[in-house]
């Protein structure tokens, strides 16, 4: 069977396109706190060691903002929650954001029903929200619990908590403990700080900084104990399982589609003691999260890097 010129032209202009399209650099989004710049900085280094070339978008800002650049295709892929799937399907009284599996098979078939964006395998950790107070609070006030929390506040104990605007305003944060527990915070109480990096919150908490006595963590964070803090456990499960993934959108993906091939392997060593002394390495030790994300995954050798 022959073939007309024009017919191979077009063929030859085709694949061109998709070559072109493939060589395309994949834009890396992160979270601004300090796990997003950790598993930004994993994502994209494990894209590079298997030849993509990379945009670094890492840290770009809060989840609103990350979560509407790579809607808007202004990010290719960047590092997700599964429980942020109540909150950005509106769906926050649904018990499936409390099991880790059933958590991430809803998130999955939604976003990619609804906004064309694939959820790749998650990590074993469940990174959820949680109250740290100081150590001094915790043992004066005989708190372990945010129950505890509750009888504390009632009996007129001086509190007063840093954390994010997102954690005090989103319905399924702050306000849901409070619902829950049957406490309320005064504006008085509370010191809004910017973005959502709890190695900030905790070093408010621990430094005493502005009476601030207790901060918003979260359940993968290092630095905790090693600044004299504790968390506050919640008995009423108040919270849905946040386990990290990737999330990439779906035009992508099938540009390389082996990708989730290469980070199965590298998110399912992500569990959460692993996790919390990769974090502690940066909020505690000051080591520049590029550097903590190249070690760990040369290390495990999931990805050849550079430093």
């Amino acid at each position: 069977m022959m073939i007309s010129r024009k017919a191979m032209a077009a063929a030859l202009l085709g694949l061109a396109a998709m070559s072109a399209h493939a060589a395309e650099p994949v834009k890396v989004g992160s979270k601004i706190d300090t796990e997003g710049s950790l598993l930004g900085n994993i994502i994209l280094q494990v894209l590079e060691s298997h030849g993509v070339k990379t945009v670094n978008k890492i840290q770009l800002g809060t989840t609103s903002v990350v979560r509407g650049a790579i809607t808007a295709g202004e990010l290719d892929i960047y590092p997700e929650y599964t429980g942020n799937g109540a909150f950005f399907f509106k769906k926050e009284g649904d018990s499936v954001w409390k099991d880790a599996r059933k958590g991430y098979e809803a998130v999955k078939k939604l976003d990619e029903q609804q906004n064309h964006l694939i959820w790749l395998t998650p990590a074993p950790a469940n990174n959820t929200w949680t109250i740290a107070v100081s150590q001094k609070l915790a043992k004066e006030g005989k708190l372990t619990s945010l129950a505890d929390l509750t009888r504390y506040l009632k009996q007129g104990g001086e509190f007063k908590l840093a954390a994010s605007a997102e954690f005090i305003e989103r319905s399924d944060a702050l306000p849901a403990f409070e619902k829950a527990y049957g406490f309320n915070l005064e504006q008085s109480q509370l010191l809004s700080l910017a973005g959502g990096d709890t190695a900030v919150t905790l070093r408010a908490a621990a430094q005493n900084t502005s009476g601030v006595n207790a901060a918003m963590a979260y359940g993968t964070d290092g630095p905790v104990a090693a600044l004299g803090l504790q968390t506050l456990s919640d008995p009423k499960a108040v919270q849905p399982v946040y386990a990290p993934a990737p999330v990439v959108r779906q035009a992508v993906l099938k540009a390389y589609p082996k990708m989730g091939e290469w980070f199965t392997p590298v998110f399912s060593a992500l569990d959460i003691k692993t996790l919390q002394k990769l974090n502690a390495r940066i909020a505690v030790d000051g080591v520049d999260a590029k550097r903590v994300a190249a070690e760990w995954l040369a290390q495990k050798g999931l990805a050849k890097t550079e430093q």
